[in-house]
């Protein structure tokens, strides 16, 4: 099997990983997943698609990720590896997509408006 890579995207987080065999070794931006991604449910997130399909330690996975935040990043990754356990085996599809894993996320920032504080988020109207 030779080195499968996918993309996957969140907001504006990017994430490119690249699936080959060996031991269950994740590398996240030359770091290891536990030292990039510190919290347990970020951790979570990430082995998700691994867990589900069996495959916990059977692939190597390395992994570039740049753009937005933490959180955003993680799901990026996860979407990435949902795509890469679909081409190693079709069966993996029918589990992950009843979960969700293979839907990329279409909810983004909402622009600021002029005459307005935020998106959504008026100026104060006082009467005087």
């Amino acid at each position: 099997m030779e080195v499968i890579h996918k993309i996957g995207r969140r907001k504006t987080a990017v994430a490119r990983v690249y699936v080959a065999k060996g031991k269950g070794n994740i590398t996240v931006n030359k770091k290891d997943l536990a030292d990039y991604f510190t919290t347990a449910p970020l951790q979570y997130k990430v082995n998700q698609p691994l867990a589900l399909t069996n495959n916990d330690g059977n692939f190597d996975i390395t992994v570039n990720v740049h753009g937005g935040g933490i959180t955003g990043q993680a799901e990026a990754v996860r979407l990435a590896i949902s795509r890469a356990m679909c081409e190693i085996d079709e069966e993996n599809r029918s589990i992950l997509k009843p979960e969700g894993l293979l839907t990329r996320d279409p909810r983004m920032v909402e622009r600021k408006k002029f005459g307005q504080k935020k998106a959504r988020k008026k100026f104060q109207f006082s009467k005087r």
